[in-house]
């Protein structure tokens, strides 16, 4: 029975507790006047006054290019406003969906590996289940930063803006899917039907341990295999409305893959950095080097799979070079170069690099940094397909943003270990309990 540790107990809120102050700072130095907008752009000195033009040009859904010709300043100066004021707002959301999603990543590898019966993964159901138990917590900020959206606490998402959508053709024809009731009522069907599997999934795999039978554990294959059904098109579905609904001009029918294939392989990095952990503290005694190796094998896996997904994506909005598509990437490019480029180095080229060779995937410290790597590359992306579309070129990663982080990550800690103290980490009655037990690569 793993105890969790008051020294592990002590760090989270250490971390929860200077994220807070992080957060907090990154709100109380939001501008509330576009004098003080102007006089924080002003401060700056690294010329980001010249590319706010061509950003306005691209972020503002009035219909017009206010701030392309200075023929509508009022309306420049505001939008200006709205993106400092989102910086808070947007460094909340990215870092509260990024651990969110890792436990959604989590979910879908737990329920894949029971729907497929795998022989080789059941010793790492009880650090998947207690990876997963974040969904709830993650879950329901994440839905609440989408009702304050709704409330127009933020301006995070433009077509909740009732004056946009009236000035908007594209918007108003959209009015049917994007409005806030359904997408509320959207949120709240995704979230409760991945929360629901996860602790009906988790119950009857607690409960398989004291059966004489193997009822609990058929009946846990029957859920998953449909639970992902249901999975595939409501991480689909929330992609396009937690994410790429905050540019609502744009759209990529890849976008649901993609943002799947980075919350996969971003869930199954944890899935081994936890085991890893646990291990070096004498638990999971069981697990063995091939069972790690099989991990850093579906992260090189998906991190190849991320990045077939990122340059299809890519390369054919690039060729057809059609304007409402390209602007996408364009922005991204010019204000972005740093945290875009570097994103495809860290979730590419260093997994390959690091994860190729088929020895260092058994090499417990080899994974360890391959993981951090993936993991900072995912917040990236997350960051890249959020940041744009909310602050513009007005981006920075300062205190507010390091400040969510940390925030989330303590959190993230508390509450997975809490979890995984909660029940023994190895399962007694899984039916391949012993193939798990003598896996060997």
């Amino acid at each position: 029975m793993y105890t969790f540790s008051n020294k592990l107990k002590i760090a989270s809120f250490i971390l929860m507790a200077v994220g807070l102050l992080g957060i907090g700072a990154g709100f109380l130095s939001a501008p509330g006047t576009i004098e003080e907008a102007k006089a924080i752009v002003a401060s700056h000195s690294d010329g980001h006054g010249d590319a706010h033009g061509a950003e306005t040009t691209h972020h503002d859904v009035h219909g017009e290019e206010v701030g392309a010709h200075g023929e509508h300043d009022a309306s420049h100066d505001e939008h200006l406003l709205h993106q400092l004021q989102n910086k808070p707002w947007a460094a909340l959301y990215v870092a509260a969906f990024f651990f969110m999603m890792i436990s959604l990543g989590v979910l879908a590898f737990y329920a894949i590996q029971r729907a497929a019966q795998a022989g080789w993964s059941p010793l790492l159901f009880r650090v998947m289940e207690g990876i997963t138990s974040y969904l709830v917590p993650g879950g329901i900020i994440v839905f609440v930063i989408l009702v304050l959206s709704v409330l127009h606490m933020n301006h995070l998402f433009v077509w909740m803006d009732a004056d946009v959508v009236a000035h908007d053709h594209l918007l108003q024809g959209k009015k049917g899917f994007l409005n806030p009731t359904f997408f509320l009522i959207r949120a709240a069907i995704f979230l409760a039907g991945w929360i629901l599997y996860r602790e009906y999934s988790r119950k009857l795999s607690l409960k398989q341990d004291e059966s004489n039978d193997d009822s609990n554990f058929k009946l846990n294959f029957r859920i998953s295999a449909a639970f992902l059904v249901f999975y595939l098109i409501s991480e689909s579905m929330m992609s396009w409305d937690w994410i790429m609904s905050v540019d609502p001009h744009w759209f990529s029918t890849l976008f649901g893959w993609y943002v799947f294939a980075s919350m996969f392989v971003s869930g199954i990095t944890v899935i081994a950095m936890v085991t890893i952990y646990l291990k070096s503290k004498g638990h999971l005694t069981d697990v063995n080097d091939s069972h790690i190796h099989d991990l850093a094998k579906f992260m090189f896996g998906i991190s190849v799979f991320w990045t077939y997904l990122w340059f299809s994506q890519f390369m054919l909005i690039w060729y057809s070079d059609i304007p409402e598509e390209v602007t996408y990437y364009v922005t991204r490019i010019q204000d972005y170069k740093l945290p875009f480029f570097g994103m495809i180095a860290m979730n590419f080229v260093f997994p390959l690099l690091l994860l190729m060779n088929s020895d260092f995937k058994r090499v417990n410290w080899f994974v360890i940094m391959a993981g951090v790597v993936i993991l900072a590359g995912h917040y990236l992306d997350i960051f890249n397909m959020i940041m744009p579309s909310t602050v513009g070129d007005q981006w920075f990663i300062g205190i507010p943003e390091i400040g969510a982080v940390l925030f989330f990550a303590g959190l993230f800690i508390f509450w997975v270990f809490r979890a995984l103290s909660k029940a023994p980490l190895q399962p007694k009655r899984n039916p391949f309990i012993e193939e798990s037990r003598h896996f060997h690569y």
